[in-house]
């Protein structure tokens, strides 16, 4: 199948998902993972009507970057792990990180995005599962409370929801507890009305898992595989 007959398949997906859970299709944005795919496939799914793009690593859409520059309606979000040194790159490349993880990163992305003269959209990212091999603030852990209560002092970000990927698993159901844990987190932080926190926004669902994810209330599912087919995955790090 094509990229645009596979977009029409997702979103028919999506839609079908959120009228069983009884939510509004439109509330949920589908972004389209492009890592590790060439710049002629980025392109078609834009001609598909994609707008929406999620990158992995700062050094390899630094490549292509350039390349895409003419599609002017498109967004740009570093979905993978970054590394604080590579802050300002970043803030350089991408409209939105949604994998900010420390109080430390935090602050380097509001120095770089102050410096820059923008307003920088992040997502907290959270270690759902406690997996010690995955990046992300634990729920309830003093990182996570050290980035909440401090965000009034990071003027140069906006914080508007969090971020998660469960444990990996075959069976999309395994992934639902995951889910609606992360619902759960979010609504308890929006109800303590903290300064300057955000909780529009949850990011959770991809490929194999996206419409257990929507029916628990992810308003932004992370679509790669069911786009743009398979894929290699080189090493790891940004």
């Amino acid at each position: 199948m094509s990229i645009a007959e596979n977009v029409t398949r997702v979103r028919a997906q999506v839609d079908a998902a959120a009228r069983r859970a009884g939510r509004r299709p439109d509330e949920i944005a589908l972004m389209a993972v492009s890592k590790t795919h060439p710049v002629e496939r980025v392109r078609e799914a834009y001609a598909a009507g994609l707008r929406l793009f999620g990158e992995n690593r700062v050094q390899e859409f630094a490549g292509k970057a350039d390349a895409l520059r003419d599609l002017a309606e498109a967004e740009w979000h570093l979905i993978g792990h970054l590394q604080s040194n590579k802050a300002v790159k970043a803030v350089e490349l991408f409209s939105a990180i949604d994998s900010v993880d420390s109080w430390k990163l935090a602050q380097k992305l509001n120095s770089a995005a102050a410096q820059a003269k923008k307003k920088l959209a992040v997502l907290i990212e959270i270690n759902i599962g406690g997996e010690e091999a995955k990046s992300g603030a634990l729920p309830g852990s003093p990182e996570l409370e050290l980035l909440l209560n401090r965000a009034a002092h990071l003027e140069s970000l906006e914080i508007r929801g969090l971020m998660a990927i469960p444990p990996l698993s075959n069976d999309a159901e395994r992934a639902r507890p995951y889910f609606k844990k992360l619902r759960e987190l979010r609504e308890m932080i929006a109800a303590r009305n903290l300064p300057a926190i955000q909780m529009h926004v949850l990011s959770m669902g991809m490929s194999h898992d996206f419409e257990v994810a929507v029916e628990e209330g992810s308003t932004c599912v992370r679509v790669g595989t069911a786009i743009f087919g398979e894929r290699e995955y080189p090493g790891s790090g940004n």
